[in-house]
């Protein structure tokens, strides 16, 4: 994988995480925002401009690609190299959780920062 893939999508933002995580099997853009509503109980909400920005951008980066069109809806699904930085991006999340597994805000010692 090239260092600009890495650099430019890991850490990856919700969106982008959501829209690789649902392109596991072939959707179009629609099918994601609503599937992404679904998967989060309604709190992340993908406006079209930024699915669509999301999905041309992967696309061109080759995370991405097109399959086919249904009914003046291009489908797309992930790519190996869309695997790898989804890979890449659920073991960063689960090395976050396991840091914190556990743990509740009583448990973790207060961060004290004395100023000058």
């Amino acid at each position: 994988m090239e260092e600009h893939i890495k650099k430019v999508y890991v850490p990856m933002t919700e969106t982008g995480f959501y829209i690789l995580y649902c392109l596991q099997e072939p959707m179009h853009g629609y099918n994601i925002v609503q599937r992404v509503l679904q998967l989060t109980d309604g709190e992340i909400r993908i406006s079209p401009g930024t699915m669509y920005g999301s999905l041309s951008k992967m696309e061109r980066d080759g995370l991405i690609r097109f399959i086919r069109e249904e009914e003046k809806r291009k489908i797309y699904q992930i790519t190996d190299l869309g695997w790898q930085v989804l890979s890449l991006e659920m073991r960063r999340i689960r090395r976050l959780y396991r840091t914190v597994e556990g743990r509740t805000l009583e448990d973790t010692a207060p961060c004290s920062v004395e100023l000058a």
